[in-house]
């Protein structure tokens, strides 16, 4: 069966990961993806590691660059960049991360591109726009720093996220902008230009986080583990190790204090309702953590699910794989990470590994007319 974007070539010019996630999931959904690398070195995440995988490919390379196909171009060649010409004439989508203004000389820019294929849909990706901060590099790590993201993550200081998540939530934005835009086109005939960048993608992408400053005048800080609105939300400890409680309305939290024997805590004026709780937090995180600490993280998650609470232990990176599958989830196929999405009639395909570098020049290069 198709997928749902069979017949749809995307010319990829971008790399590292923001651009190669939105491909890798277009991708996915049947589309036919053409990366276009630099000859010799190619994506910079080829040589990001370790890890690498037992033949010795960066495992970062391989985790965003299944089902596509590889070609080198070399821009500065005569007859590469009427190739990358042709390709973006014939293709329905370009995607690229270059810096911004980079591809101008070499024609490749969206004005250009439009000029020979007015169908194209052109997306930019960036760090900071393309206006006045054009210049600045985007890095994730710069991006969750000045970006805000860092000043409410972590305990005793600001701390990244343990992914780059603004690469990824970027590429989320990019992929579902094509989509759209793609549907777009099928009323009109017409392509258009798409430019998202990282900075705002994470503004948008902090929620809540951000509207209690642009809608409540607050400024959000450094909660650990805590949330800003919900408590009990956090982790806390048992006699062995740590455990996650998420009660998210007062119905759960009638719940939880007959689970743990403290029907107290239900009546008491400072825990009624949620406000209440988060304006106690700290109090309230010390009561339950006496009444967790005289028992096992395993008996306390049995327990708390018996009375339908929310929670669950901390788990390792190999643990939630294994509890993915577990769960009948199917969290890897064909030896890569699963496309979390699943279609009725249309399912994911994984065609083939991430493609060696230039590996389908040739065919490319017959498949498009591009032997010049």
């Amino acid at each position: 069966m198709p997928g749902p974007l069979d017949g749809i070539t995307v010319a990829d010019f971008s790399r590292v990961l923001a651009g190669p996630y939105a491909t890798m999931l277009l991708a996915d959904y049947g589309a036919t993806v053409i990366k276009i690398e630099s000859p010799g070195y190619g994506d910079d995440t080829r040589q990001w590691g370790p890890p690498f995988t037992s033949d010795g490919k960066a495992t970062y390379f391989e985790s965003v660059n299944r089902n596509k196909h590889s070609i080198a171009l070399d821009f500065k060649d005569a007859i590469d960049l009427k190739r990358a010409h042709k390709l973006t004439s014939q293709a329905d989508i370009v995607i690229q991360n270059f810096r911004v203004g980079a591809l101008d000389k070499f024609a490749l820019d969206y004005d250009s591109v439009n000029a020979r294929n007015p169908k194209i849909i052109y997306c930019s990706i960036s760090g900071f726009g393309s206006k006045e901060g054009k210049d600045l590099p985007g890095y994730d790590l710069l991006i969750q720093a000045m970006g805000g993201l860092m000043s409410v993550t972590g305990i005793h200081e600001p701390t990244k996220v343990g992914v780059a998540l603004v690469d990824v939530l970027t590429g989320l934005h990019a992929s579902n902008a094509i989509m759209a835009a793609i549907i777009e086109r099928n009323e009109t005939g017409l392509g258009q230009h798409l430019e998202v960048n990282l900075l705002s993608a994470l503004l948008s992408s902090m929620v809540n986080q951000s509207s209690a400053f642009v809608l409540g005048g607050v400024t959000p800080g450094v909660l650990g583990n805590a949330h800003p609105s919900i408590a009990p939300y956090e982790v806390f400890d048992c006699s062995d190790r740590s455990i996650v409680i998420a009660v998210g309305n007062d119905t759960q939290f009638v719940r939880l204090c007959s689970a743990l024997q403290l029907p107290g805590l239900v009546d008491d004026p400072r825990f009624t309702v949620n406000s209440d709780r988060v304006a106690n937090r700290e109090i309230l995180r010390i009561l339950l953590n006496d009444a967790l600490a005289v028992n096992t993280a395993d008996h306390w998650y049995s327990t708390l699910h018996q009375y339908g609470i929310p929670c669950g232990p901390i788990n390792s990176i190999p643990q939630a794989f294994a509890l993915a599958g577990q769960l009948g989830l199917e969290p890897v196929h064909n030896g890569t990470v699963a496309n979390p999405v699943t279609f009725s009639r249309t399912p994911v395909e994984y065609r083939f590994p991430p493609p060696e570098l230039g590996s389908s020049t040739k065919k490319i290069i017959e498949i498009f007319g591009l032997d010049l």
